[in-house]
């Protein structure tokens, strides 16, 4: 791919690469953040014109974690992790948590150096989040880091986010254990919160999305209702329970799409 060569704005990390398309980024410009740069909108634009639902499903699917943390936050949680963050811009979860609760805290985890890089450049100023490079495969490593034990006391509640990240983790590796091994030192009235790339009727054009975004990133895994429910395994699904991403707890007036093949629930972890 060419090189644009563009003008590296000031708010962008001296050390990323502006000019080489970020899967981070491009999914940044996808719903709609300003994060990103002539090539990530070019990439972006080359990947989405195959499949015209996976911007509008990308973003339902952040509509989806901001209306959930609204919830949660209501219901006296007051600190998060999200795993699989990518860049926190605009209108993410530590936006949403401490507009309700000056008290939140939030950690972003992301495997992408590109994501942490231009995180840890938004949340300079923010001592109520943290962004660092982790790997979802390795729960330890992500519950003992110096970052999350500073922020979240797991001795009280915490919403754990895996949103849109599962659907990049085969059946050989074993989610749901793999979900287990995080919500297992959550305590009780934790929540659990996942979206994930599937449907129960999978739309004809979604085997073109996920080769168009395998291309960029890695394979999708389409998962149905029932697989997506399994996962939440040990937890008390909130009404409407899983159901597709627009659909859950639309904003009153809002006019969902029930089509977009973006699954989404959230849980509370039980006393006792």
């Amino acid at each position: 791919m060419e090189r644009l060569d563009t003008e590296r704005p000031s708010w962008a990390p001296p050390e990323v690469d502006i000019d080489t398309p970020s899967i981070a980024r491009v999914y940044d410009y996808w719903i709609g953040g300003t994060h990103n740069f002539p090539a990530d909108r070019e990439l972006g634009d080359r990947v989405s014109a195959g499949n015209p639902e996976l911007v509008a499903t990308l973003r339902a699917n952040r509509a989806f974690l901001r209306r959930s943390v609204r919830e949660l936050t209501a219901l006296g949680i007051r600190q998060f992790l999200d795993i699989g963050s990518g860049i926190p811009a605009e209108g993410n979860v530590h936006d949403v948590a401490l507009a309700a609760h000056p008290d939140s805290t939030v950690v972003y985890v992301d495997i992408d150096p590109v994501a942490v890089a231009h995180g840890r450049a938004l949340l300079a100023d923010e001592p109520r989040a943290a962004v660092f490079q982790g790997d979802l495969h390795k729960p330890r490593e992500i519950l003992d880091a110096d970052d999350t034990r500073r922020l979240i006391d797991f001795d009280r509640p915490v919403a754990l986010i895996l949103a849109a990240v599962l659907h990049f983790v085969p059946d050989g590796d074993d989610p749901l254990e793999l979900v287990r091994q995080y919500t297992g030192p959550l305590a009780p009235g934790s929540a659990l919160v996942l979206s994930h790339a599937g449907a129960d009727e999978v739309p004809q054009a979604a085997p073109e999305a996920a080769e168009q975004y395998r291309g960029a990133v890695s394979q999708v895994i389409w998962r149905s209702t029932a697989e997506l429910t399994a996962l939440f395994d040990g937890f008390d699904l909130l009404s409407p329970g899983v159901v597709r991403a627009p659909l859950w707890r639309p904003e009153p007036g809002e006019r969902p799409d029930p089509d977009l093949a973006m699954l989404a629930g959230v849980a509370l972890k039980p006393a006792g």
